[in-house]
């Protein structure tokens, strides 16, 4: 009885201003889209400074040292042994994988390629989803979701000549270890806060992240430079920690499919990223396929 009253109590919080809730989830969905659309030209600023292991391992560190003061600062508890696994996808997608598969691309691939490349992660986090939650997808959902794979596919084989290059196979592979990590981190974002979710997921990986920043600071040359520095800054504390944080706040106060379709402007957002900071030049294909995986991606949300 007395945990029936307790939920009880609780419940009129959610309750009272769930459009309020939904608008607020909505903003910070947007904010994280914003900070995850200079992901790419930051890391090309870093490239100029840093080698691409030193980048990734360097930018963990940065961004776990920040979390885990946050952690510590505010005494929050270690998260619970049932929330370890999820923890653990979550850090091998989002602060591992993803950050090592793109950086490694963008040696070779145009950050306006890479965008329209990766402008497929929202139907690849839909398809994430749907697969962990055991939801069964209409039709035209997956008609979209292939049309949408077909076009991307399309236009990498088309910018590189008619075959897929190493750096497109890295992209592909980021979609999917970063789908799996942007649906663990939504599921957990409703039982603790968003930036409890990547905090401790950054901390977990410190073990790996310093010694493998030692070993890749003593190998590959170091030049420090005004955009390197600050392409470092921000993939570590923009893009790795306050980006994520108020992303996953956003997914779990509207849902994973939902925010996902925020994130449909993310590609073109990169576009004009690239072109402003970067100086890049590229064809009409690039803005059309974006346009193209961006509709599809909406008609997978509607269905």
């Amino acid at each position: 009885m007395r945990t029936q009253s307790s939920a009880t109590a609780a419940r009129p919080i959610a309750v009272i201003a769930p459009r309020e809730s939904r608008s607020l989830g909505t903003v910070q969905a947007a904010l994280g889209v914003i900070a995850f659309s200079l992901t790419f030209p930051s890391t090309a600023w870093g490239l100029e400074s840093f080698g691409p292991w030193s980048l990734v391992a360097v930018r963990g560190v940065l961004a776990a040292v920040v979390a885990g003061g946050c952690l510590l600062a505010l005494r929050v508890r270690l998260p619970a042994r049932r929330h370890l696994a999820g923890l653990a996808v979550v850090a091998a997608g989002v602060v591992l994988g993803f950050p090592m598969l793109t950086t490694l691309a963008l040696e070779t691939s145009t950050t306006a390629h890479a965008a329209v490349v990766v402008g497929l992660l929202p139907l690849t986090t839909a398809v994430f989803s749907a697969l962990r939650t055991g939801v069964r997808p209409s039709r035209r959902f997956w008609l979209a979701a292939v049309a949408g794979a077909v076009a991307v596919i399309a236009f990498t084989l088309t910018q590189s000549g008619g075959a897929l290059t190493t750096a497109d196979g890295c992209l592909f592979a980021a979609l999917l270890v970063c789908a799996a990590g942007y649906t663990e981190g939504g599921r957990l974002a409703r039982v603790m806060p968003g930036w409890q979710v990547i905090g401790w997921a950054l901390v977990l990986c410190l073990p790996l992240s310093v010694p493998a920043a030692a070993v890749a600071l003593a190998y590959e040359p170091v030049h420090l430079t005004g955009h390197g520095i600050a392409g470092v800054l921000w993939v570590a504390l923009g893009s790795q920690f306050a980006g994520l944080v108020v992303w996953y706040r956003g997914m779990a106060a509207v849902g994973i499919p939902r925010a996902s379709q925020l994130q449909l402007a993310q590609p073109l957002l990169t576009l004009v990223w690239s072109a402003l900071l970067l100086g890049e030049h590229f064809t009409a294909a690039a803005p059309l396929t974006a346009v193209a995986v961006l509709v599809c991606i909406a008609v997978t949300q509607r269905s």
